[in-house]
Formats: structure tokens, sequence, C-alpha cells
């Protein structure tokens, strides 16, 4: 869909991919960003993760997602217990908004 100057809103297109990501370790009692190669993301995508296929390793919280350099997916691992643990590997569900243009600074 290409842009237009029809009062619609300010989102261009929601559309949901499914990429499988490798997460890495993360310490007891911490958080940590991880960064994934994901083409097409670009840094004014609105990234949120809504779901994992299978179960999230106990203790592991996904947090924050987004997309700081083009084609790069970061998201935010919390690990709640006392030991290091791997968050789960495979299939994450990510909702990625891209906007129309500029994100407006106050909702009125």
């Amino acid at each position: 869909m290409s842009s237009t100057t029809v009062t619609r809103g300010n989102s261009h297109e929601t559309f949901y991919i499914q990429p499988s990501l490798t997460p890495t370790t993360v310490s007891a009692n911490t958080t940590a960003i991880q960064t994934f190669a994901l083409p097409g993301l670009t840094t004014t995508d609105l990234v949120e993760v809504i779901g994992y296929s299978g179960a999230q390793t106990t203790g592991v919280v996904v947090g924050e997602a987004d997309c700081l350099t083009n084609n790069v997916l970061s998201m935010q691992f919390a690990n709640i217990t006392a030991s290091a643990q791997i968050p789960a590997i495979g299939t994450y569900s990510l909702q990625v908004v891209r906007l129309e243009g500029p994100a407006p600074v106050t909702a009125v």
C-alpha cells in the first residue's frame, strides 16, 4: 500500500512474522539485550513480541523488542532465577507496525 494524504492514522501497515531465533545465555538475576539478523526490519518499525511457539525457559521473561539498526532485531530477555539460563530457542511471533511518517508526539 502506498503512502497517501488520506486521513486514516499513522500506521502504514501492520504485519506478523515468525523468525526462528537462537538466543544465548542470560546471567542470573539480570537482563540482556540480544540481537538477531532480520532482513527488511527498519529503525522506524515498532516491534512487539506477541508469543513463542512452545514453552519459554522457566524464569526467563521476554522484555522489550525493537530495531535500532536496519535489518537487526533487538530483544531484551530477563532472567529472574539464581542461575544462568538460555531463553527458548525456536520460533517467536512478532508484530511489526510500519509507520506512514514520524510518530506523533501527542495523541491529539
